[in-house]
């Protein structure tokens, strides 16, 4: 019998309880999903045990005749019922039954909990179905975060299949402009999702790592941002988590791209737990001339630690300290503080999320040197990158 989660030792427990407090040979907990019987829990003494996690079809079973009103839920002797007779549970010796549907809290039921005996039991009455009810609600509690779970994982399995197979997101390019004199430097590399999905990439990615795609699904993005390279001037800086860059897939796509061209950005939301591997996995990849970025800064502590430990060569800073700098005092000091210590590193600076003609010039003057945002472009497809963007809106 393979180990039980923690979650199925609990129902085990109700199950035990049932069984001692009735009497009875066996109990157990099924789940029926339309067609087939699932005995997922049992407790018993006897050789009944050995059958935790068989199947059978759900037409011939007690439990759905009981459902369907067929059969009573409380049988003290099996002998009685022409129609349980019939069904297999009476050839494999059972006798006696009882069952309450494991209903969850949006009305469905998932199963049955269920007991039986290999002897009649004149004993038991519909009294004895309220401790089942009652069990059987405990255990539809203790299932349900479970079930949930499992409910969850395949609807995100559902969407992000079939989009990995066709070989990932969309990926579109956001320039990155010289604030100065705006000729664009480079472009960042943005994964779009079906606009029916309702979620941003991040949350995208977050529900990826959840069934465990986050990694397939960095690098599809990669892959696509990559393939940008041939069509555009200047860099293009690329999103990984550390997860990704300490995978063995990672390794391999990172060394066939031509690096020179590839700005690598971590991100302020990507937790990094031993910076020693992290320098010795960047570290060949620096000495090919690419790049290294350390995202989101000024929006936690996280990212300060990013670049105390690895000496970025770029510094991103956040949009939250970005937008309103033009009328914002603190604003303004932070931005400057961050300017000295990306010189002090020898790091370039790039203001993310900049819309306003004004707050541009602001950064400009606290000597940030590159930009992105809304004021010069959205995320667009490579084709549509210009060399050379006004300081003004253009109709974005």
């Amino acid at each position: 019998m393979p180990e039980r989660s923690e979650a199925a030792g609990q129902v085990a427990e109700l199950l035990h309880t049932a069984r001692k407090s009735l009497g009875m040979d066996l109990t157990f907990l099924s789940r029926l999903d339309g067609t087939t019987q699932h005995l997922e829990v049992i407790d018993s003494d006897l050789a009944f045990a050995a059958l935790e996690g068989t199947m059978h079809p759900q037409e011939t079973t007690f439990c759905q005749a009981i459902l369907d009103g067929a059969l009573p839920p409380v049988m003290p002797d099996v002998t009685l019922f022409p129609l349980a007779m019939s069904l297999p549970g009476a050839a494999a010796g059972i006798r006696s039954y009882i069952s309450a549907p494991v209903e969850l809290s949006d009305g469905t039921v998932y199963g049955t909990f269920c007991g039986a005996g290999l002897q009649a039991d004149p004993q038991l009455t519909d009294r004895d179905r309220a401790l089942m009810e009652v069990l059987a609600h405990a255990a539809a509690m203790i299932l349900e975060p479970d079930i949930d779970k499992r409910r969850r994982n395949a609807a995100i399995e559902s969407r992000l299949r079939p989009l990995l197979d066709r070989g990932g997101p969309v990926v579109l390019l956001q320039p990155i402009v010289e604030l100065a004199g705006g000729r664009r430097v480079g472009a960042e590399a943005l994964s779009r999702f079906p606009q029916e999905w309702g979620q941003p990439p991040d949350e995208v990615f977050a529900d990826a790592e959840l069934i465990g795609e986050r990694i397939p699904l960095e690098l599809a993005a990669l892959r696509q941002a990559a393939d940008h390279l041939p069509d555009v001037s200047g860099y293009i800086a690329m999103n990984i988590s550390p997860a990704t860059l300490f995978s063995e897939a990672g390794a391999v796509f990172l060394a066939g791209l031509p690096l020179d061209r590839i700005v690598l950005e971590l991100s302020e939301h990507d937790p990094v737990d031993d910076y020693d591997h992290l320098r010795a996995v960047l570290a060949p990849l620096r000495a090919r001339n690419m790049r290294l970025a350390v995202d989101d800064v000024g929006a936690g502590y996280s990212s300060l630690r990013h670049i105390v430990a690895t000496s970025p060569d770029v510094i991103k800073l956040d949009r939250s300290i970005i937008s309103g700098v033009a009328d914002d005092r603190v604003l303004a000091v932070v931005v400057r503080a961050l300017v000295d210590l990306a010189g002090a590193i020898g790091a370039t600076v790039v203001a993310e999320g900049i819309e306003t003609a004004a707050d541009a010039a602001e950064l400009t003057s606290l000597g940030v040197q590159l930009g992105q945002g809304w004021l010069f472009d959205r995320a667009v497809p490579a084709a549509d990158l210009s060399d050379e963007y006004a300081l003004a809106p253009a109709g974005h």
